[in-house]
């Protein structure tokens, strides 16, 4: 058996839409394998009751058809569904790192992102990379048609969860099919920032480039107190905040003296808006880690 720690991702990050992601410290899904005749899931954890286990129905079932390698897969979910921290790409990305050991396929990293991107197609309908990208190789990523870009960073945030959820596809429905030459080069002068602050681990040029006044607002919308939240962050400390992709998750960058006082004025403010929420004091972090037994 082997067993693999996939962690939840941010996408998007603001003026990233589609490109960019990165990997969370916490929360995590772990993912065991040992090989079968044929694919059998389990899955306990956070949410497991709403994920099926029909291989057909699920990411690693498709994971597991595409690298030709039936086996047992348990998976424990410390990523809740419909959370905006890519819970489905998690466990993709995780069972595409064991799977690939255990049957000793030899590819690396950056080839198994395309297989377990179209596992994420069963959840999303498309064959988004910009979670599972990070979940396989941590850090901050940039994917692109011609391929993905990554680079190592340790930028402190806080991720708040509320007790709510948005779906992706309410969320992708929300997305503004025009937008002006303006918010273009906004958007591109900011998410140029960004990248620049991830290469520097520098969580004020991250904070700033965050900023995006095209498909933000929309999907904040959707999410109850999510004003309120922002403002408190900001006061608390942070330095950037944002929806963490499609929702109902909000990301903030900032120091690390700063995470404890800024998680708990984001839950505070959600809980003034009737609304229930846990917050994650993390980092960007590592990709999906492998062990044996």
């Amino acid at each position: 058996m082997l067993t693999v720690r996939a962690p939840a991702t941010s996408a998007n990050l603001g003026s990233g839409f589609d490109v960019f992601g990165v990997a969370l410290g916490t929360p995590a899904d772990v993912i065991r394998v040992e090989r079968a005749p044929e694919t059998r899931i389990t899955i306990t954890g956070a949410g497991s009751q709403y994920i099926p286990e029909d291989p057909e129905q699920n990411t690693v079932g498709a994971v597991a058809d595409a690298l030709d390698a039936p086996a047992h897969i348990r998976i424990d979910k410390g990523v809740r569904p419909s959370s905006g921290l890519g819970s489905s790409a998690a466990s993709a990305a995780g069972a595409a790192v064991a799977l690939n050991a255990l049957y000793d396929r030899g590819l690396a990293r950056e080839e198994l992102v395309p297989i377990a991107a179209e596992g994420e197609a069963l959840v999303s309908g498309e064959a988004h990379a910009d979670n599972v990208a990070p979940s396989l190789l941590g850090g901050f990523t940039i994917v692109t048609d011609d391929g993905v870009t990554q680079v190592d960073a340790s930028i402190p945030v806080v991720v708040c969860l509320p007790e709510t959820t948005v779906s992706t596809r309410d969320a992708r429905g929300v997305v503004p099919e025009t937008t002006s030459m303006a918010d273009v080069v906004d958007t591109v002068g900011n998410a140029a920032t960004l990248a620049v602050g991830m290469t520097r681990d520098d969580p004020d040029l991250v904070g700033r480039g965050m900023d995006d006044g095209v498909v933000t607002p929309e999907r904040a919308a959707l999410i109850d107190g999510y004003d309120d939240v922002y403002e408190a962050a900001i006061e608390a400390g942070a330095t950037g905040v944002t929806v963490s992709g499609a929702g109902p998750s909000v990301i903030a960058v900032c120091r690390r003296r700063d995470r404890r006082r800024i998680a708990a004025a984001m839950v505070e403010a959600f809980d003034r808006a009737g609304v229930e929420s846990r917050a994650y004091q993390t980092r960007v972090s590592d990709g999906a880690r492998l062990y044996s037994k």
